[in-house]
């Protein structure tokens, strides 16, 4: 496998028309490498979130390109991109996306029910990662009956059952206090991590930078440089 997770060059993305217009991402080119966690921080209205939905698949550029690991994804067809982000790309939003009607479980087992899998080996599947973030014996239980540190560990571990190769959080920390937020990152730092994963963090949380490899600043749409993570300058 490639060092090299993610490759942007030039991506451009632009909203509206006339007057109107918005460049929300400007000429941005960036590597993500595997067995890295890299931040991407900036005020908002930089273009963050634009730019992870171009990465991942979400919004088509205007005008760049993005490799994902050996894939070209916005040069390839609809069904092989869906196909694709199923398999390689996953993706915990900021306020969880999950079921209510559904258990912690089958909220988890959504990604491999899509993969085609059968039910009971989803759900079993399902209950293991639970386990793996620290929810054992929660999988019965509805998202309304975990607190806000649990049921990020459930959209955690819905983004992980199909075990992709880049795993995108946007600001992980926004909804939970400090100390909440602070082990929800340790726990993804310790465990979700290895040398064949590549996580990205959208944050505006200075408490959890001390676990970047790299953070990355961005502002006005712009790459603006990057930071060694504290853990990469000890």
């Amino acid at each position: 496998m490639s060092s090299t997770a993610i490759s942007a060059a030039g991506l451009n993305k632009w909203f509206g028309e006339g007057e109107a217009r918005t460049h929300a991402v400007k000429d941005l080119s960036f590597e993500a490498r595997f067995g890295e966690m890299l931040y991407v921080v900036g005020p908002s209205g930089s273009g963050k979130t634009t730019m992870l939905s171009m990465i991942s698949g979400i919004l088509r550029p205007n005008s760049g390109s993005v490799r994902v690991e050996d894939t070209d994804i916005w040069s390839i067809s609809d069904d092989r991109l869906a196909q694709f982000r199923l398999h390689k790309i996953g993706f915990v939003f900021q306020d969880y996306h999950l079921f209510p009607r559904l258990t912690t479980a089958e909220n988890v087992a959504i990604p491999l029910i899509l993969q085609q899998r059968p039910w009971d080996q989803a759900l079993t599947e399902a209950a293991h990662d639970l386990e793996i973030v620290g929810l054992k014996g929660r999988a019965d239980l509805p998202p309304v009956k975990l607190s806000g540190g649990e049921q990020q560990r459930v959209a955690i571990a819905r983004a992980i059952v199909g075990r992709p190769d880049v795993l995108i959080l946007d600001e992980p920390t926004a909804s939970l206090d400090g100390d909440t937020g602070r082990n929800i990152v340790q726990f993804v730092r310790e465990h979700i991590l290895s040398e064949q994963r590549c996580i990205i963090i959208v944050t505006h949380d200075s408490r959890i930078y001390e676990f970047a490899d790299r953070i990355m600043k961005m502002e006005d749409g712009r790459l603006t440089g990057f930071d060694r993570g504290e853990l990469d300058a000890q």
